[in-house]
């Protein structure tokens, strides 16, 4: 909760057919996402063809400790903005210069810093890579309210333009570069022509002009939230990321980049569309934390909408690794079908989780968040540190063994401090992944049977979803899930049905 602001505010207020707006929503948002993943992965295949391992390596080492600055820039004070009751024109103008002014700062500490970065990995190469990529810092630190404001007024269309924009005029300035025989430097580009247009966009279409700064403007609550999100927001992303750096600095840039880009074909497109969906899930929750059915209905069909798109295609790329691994990427890069494989489980057991985030998010217990955070660091931390033992693949193996271990915890966790249905996401949860974890073995030995990459891609799908389809036809609760899913879907396309989020039946 933020403090109260006299002067014009900008108040969540019940909105006539939340149901209806919060499905379309969801397919708008998801569909850019579906637009933006395919250019990430339309960029991964055309580009490892052009470059080497040892580029994505020294960009990946670069990127593994800069990215920590850009969750600084941010300080968690987007989602602050996007989740306050009232959120007055002063408060707005003063965490748009915040986000600047740590921008700025960000990028001439990194700028200054980053022959001691190229130290760390020994590589002389990182110090122009740093450098340039500084400035990221400062152009996102500028469209962080931009972005915050148009997600508080569930302007999804607007945020989904954006969103696909950017990623391909930097995709299409990587390749120009690379044909011409640039090297790693058409990925530094790429990353700064990302954060340019993202930024153009967002200052178009957002509408806003900030004022000056003021002093007067109440901004406790809104810093407290920040702060606190922040911390949690560190210590997760120093867990997410303990995998590229423990590969950068004991086996090199090659098996880095190896890794990077297996996480690159897979986390993040996954990460690309589990996003939108906090995006979507925010403003609602906030709106209806006063009514605990409704609240709760909202987060069991979210974590089956995400169960029954994410997962179901993460089981398929775990049964038809290989095939796209050399469709793909090519022969010089086989060495990522184990972790493409380790990384896809892991991502099944993280999405699962993920709804537990919109709704510490949109109650501001950002404090019990981090104090979660701090046990599923610890434990992913430990995992891959162990992992390690047996080189890149052994650290993948890590990284995915502690979502399992941590998903049960987060749910337990969550279900003490909010009013979520504890025992509806956890049936809800097992038995999709017991559904699509028999898909996924199924599909996987099919492929096995056959020769050929593309034969072995089609027997692989196709066998997963014959499976799946028996599954539906055999579990009732199966073909009810699968229902409502469905339902949330013709909702959104038609503009008919419920005026608000449906309450459990």
């Amino acid at each position: 909760m933020t403090d109260p602001a006299p002067e014009a505010p900008d108040a969540i207020a019940p909105i006539p057919g939340l149901g209806r707006r919060t499905a379309r929503g969801a397919v708008v948002t998801l569909g850019g996402q579906a637009v933006r993943m395919t250019i990430q992965i339309g960029g991964v295949v055309v580009l490892a063809h052009l470059l080497s391992p040892h580029d994505y390596g020294l960009l990946a080492m670069v990127l593994t400790v800069v990215g920590i600055g850009d969750l600084f820039r941010d300080f968690g004070l987007s989602s602050a903005a996007i989740q306050a009751t009232t959120l007055s024109r002063h408060q707005r103008d003063n965490l748009f210069w915040l986000n600047t002014a740590i921008g700025a700062v960000l990028t001439l500490a990194t700028f200054l810093a980053a022959p001691l970065l190229a130290d760390l990995y020994d590589e002389p190469d990182l110090v122009g890579i740093a450098r340039v990529l500084s400035f990221t810092f400062l152009l996102n630190g500028l469209a962080t309210q931009y972005r915050a404001g148009l997600t508080r007024h569930m302007q999804f269309a607007k945020l989904a333009a954006i969103d696909i924009a950017g990623p391909a005029v930097a995709l299409a300035a990587a390749v120009l570069l690379a044909l011409n025989g640039v090297g790693y430097e058409a990925l530094v580009v790429q990353q700064l022509t990302t954060a340019a247009v993202l930024l153009a966009g967002a200052v178009v279409l957002g509408r806003w002009l900030p004022g000056l700064p003021r002093r007067d403007v109440p901004m406790r609550g809104l810093l407290k939230f920040g702060w606190n999100l922040l911390g949690t927001q560190l210590v997760g992303y120093a867990s997410n990321n303990v995998d590229s750096l423990t590969i950068g600095v004991r086996f090199g840039s090659v098996s880095l980049g190896l890794y990077n880009r297996a996480f690159s074909l897979l986390m993040q497109p996954l990460t690309q569309l589990r996003a939108p969906s906090t995006t979507v899930a925010l403003p609602v929750l906030s709106r209806l934390r006063g009514d605990t059915v409704r609240f709760g209905e909202f987060v069991r069909r979210g974590q089956l909408a995400l169960a029954y798109t994410l997962v179901a295609g993460l089981s398929l790329v775990i049964a038809a690794a290989e095939p796209l691994t050399q469709i793909l990427l090519g022969p010089q890069w086989t060495g990522v079908i184990p972790l493409i494989r380790f990384l896809a489980a892991a991502g099944m057991f993280q999405t699962l989780a993920y709804v537990g985030y919109w709704v510490y998010l949109a109650t501001g217990l950002t404090g019990v968040l981090l104090r979660y955070t701090l046990v599923s660091a610890a434990i992913r931390i430990t995992c891959v540190v162990v992992g390690s033992t047996w080189g890149v693949v052994g650290v993948a193996a890590g990284y995915a063994v502690a979502p399992m271990l941590a998903w049960p915890l987060s749910l337990w966790w969550l279900s003490r401090h909010t009013p979520v249905p504890l025992g509806a996401l956890l049936t809800g949860a097992l038995r999709t992944i017991a559904a699509f974890g028999a898909c996924a073995g199924v599909g996987w030995y099919a492929s096995t049977l056959v020769d050929g990459r593309w034969t072995a891609l089609l027997t692989a799908v196709g066998a997963s979803l014959a499976f799946f389809g028996l599954v539906w036809l055999a579990v009732p609760v199966i073909r009810r899930d699968v229902r409502e899913v469905v339902e949330v879907v013709a909702l959104a396309r038609s503009g008919r049905g419920a005026k608000t989020v449906p309450t459990a039946a």
